[in-house]
Protein backbone atom coordinates (compact mmCIF):
# COMPACT_ATOMS: atom_id res chain seq x y z
CA UNK A 1 0.00 0.00 0.00
CA UNK A 2 1.28 3.39 -0.82
CA UNK A 3 2.03 5.97 1.94
CA UNK A 4 -0.95 8.89 0.73
CA UNK A 5 -3.66 7.37 -1.61
CA UNK A 6 -3.44 10.26 -3.44
CA UNK A 7 0.17 12.83 -3.81
CA UNK A 8 -0.63 15.92 -6.03
CA UNK A 9 2.17 17.11 -7.97
CA UNK A 10 1.91 21.21 -9.07
CA UNK A 11 4.90 22.04 -11.48
CA UNK A 12 6.17 24.96 -10.34
CA UNK A 13 9.07 25.17 -12.76
CA UNK A 14 10.07 28.66 -13.08
CA UNK A 15 12.26 29.31 -16.71
CA UNK A 16 14.83 31.35 -17.16
CA UNK A 17 14.08 32.03 -20.83
CA UNK A 18 10.77 34.64 -20.91
CA UNK A 19 10.18 33.57 -24.22
CA UNK A 20 9.55 29.60 -23.06
CA UNK A 21 6.51 28.95 -21.20
CA UNK A 22 6.41 27.85 -17.41
CA UNK A 23 4.24 27.11 -15.18
CA UNK A 24 5.13 29.04 -12.20
CA UNK A 25 4.63 32.48 -14.77
CA UNK A 26 1.48 31.49 -14.91
CA UNK A 27 0.43 31.28 -10.99
CA UNK A 28 1.74 27.86 -9.59
CA UNK A 29 3.22 28.38 -6.35
CA UNK A 30 0.52 30.59 -4.99
CA UNK A 31 -2.09 28.13 -6.63
CA UNK A 32 -0.30 25.19 -4.68
CA UNK A 33 -0.20 26.85 -1.88
CA UNK A 34 -3.63 27.52 -1.97
CA UNK A 35 -4.79 23.53 -2.81
CA UNK A 36 -2.42 22.35 0.19
CA UNK A 37 -4.50 24.32 2.74
CA UNK A 38 -7.58 23.31 1.22
CA UNK A 39 -6.65 20.05 1.42
CA UNK A 40 -5.69 20.71 5.14
CA UNK A 41 -8.83 22.46 5.78
CA UNK A 42 -11.05 19.53 4.30
CA UNK A 43 -9.40 17.13 7.06
CA UNK A 44 -7.47 14.88 3.89
CA UNK A 45 -3.75 15.52 4.76
CA UNK A 46 -1.49 13.03 6.18
CA UNK A 47 -0.32 9.70 5.62
CA UNK A 48 -3.05 7.52 4.31
CA UNK A 49 -4.92 10.58 2.61
CA UNK A 50 -3.62 13.07 0.38
CA UNK A 51 -0.37 15.08 0.40
CA UNK A 52 0.12 18.33 -2.41
CA UNK A 53 3.69 18.94 -3.59
CA UNK A 54 5.73 21.02 -4.92
CA UNK A 55 7.61 19.74 -8.43
CA UNK A 56 10.28 20.80 -10.24
CA UNK A 57 9.88 21.08 -14.29
CA UNK A 58 6.96 18.41 -15.02
CA UNK A 59 7.87 18.80 -18.88
CA UNK A 60 4.19 20.00 -20.00
CA UNK A 61 4.19 23.69 -19.37
CA UNK A 62 3.51 24.64 -22.93
CA UNK A 63 -0.07 23.04 -21.98
CA UNK A 64 0.00 24.61 -18.54
CA UNK A 65 0.04 25.25 -15.37
CA UNK A 66 -0.22 21.77 -14.81
CA UNK A 67 -1.01 19.17 -12.17
CA UNK A 68 -0.64 15.35 -11.56
CA UNK A 69 -2.43 13.21 -9.27
CA UNK A 70 -0.99 10.10 -8.94
CA UNK A 71 -1.63 7.39 -8.84
CA UNK A 72 -4.38 7.51 -10.91
CA UNK A 73 -1.79 9.16 -13.31
CA UNK A 74 -4.11 12.15 -14.49
CA UNK A 75 -2.70 14.90 -15.97
CA UNK A 76 -5.01 18.51 -15.38
CA UNK A 77 -4.41 22.54 -16.40
CA UNK A 78 -6.05 24.92 -14.26
CA UNK A 79 -6.37 29.04 -14.72
CA UNK A 80 -7.83 29.65 -11.19
CA UNK A 81 -9.13 29.01 -7.99
CA UNK A 82 -12.34 27.36 -8.63
CA UNK A 83 -10.61 25.11 -10.81
CA UNK A 84 -8.38 24.04 -7.99
CA UNK A 85 -11.47 23.83 -6.12
CA UNK A 86 -13.08 21.53 -8.46
CA UNK A 87 -10.18 19.32 -8.39
CA UNK A 88 -10.14 18.74 -5.17
CA UNK A 89 -13.68 18.16 -4.28
CA UNK A 90 -14.43 15.79 -7.65
CA UNK A 91 -11.30 13.98 -7.75
CA UNK A 92 -10.07 13.86 -4.17
CA UNK A 93 -12.80 14.37 -2.61
CA UNK A 94 -15.01 12.11 -5.13
CA UNK A 95 -12.84 9.84 -6.74
CA UNK A 96 -13.67 11.38 -9.82
CA UNK A 97 -11.50 12.62 -13.03
CA UNK A 98 -12.25 16.37 -14.05
CA UNK A 99 -12.60 16.08 -17.85
CA UNK A 100 -13.16 19.33 -18.53
CA UNK A 101 -9.17 20.09 -16.64
CA UNK A 102 -7.41 17.09 -18.17
CA UNK A 103 -5.19 16.90 -20.59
Amino acid sequence: MSYYARHVFFCCNQRDDPNRACCNARGASALRDYAKARVKQLGLAGKGRVRVNQAGCLDRCEEGPVIVVYPEGVWYTYVDQADVDEIVERHLVGGQVVERLKI
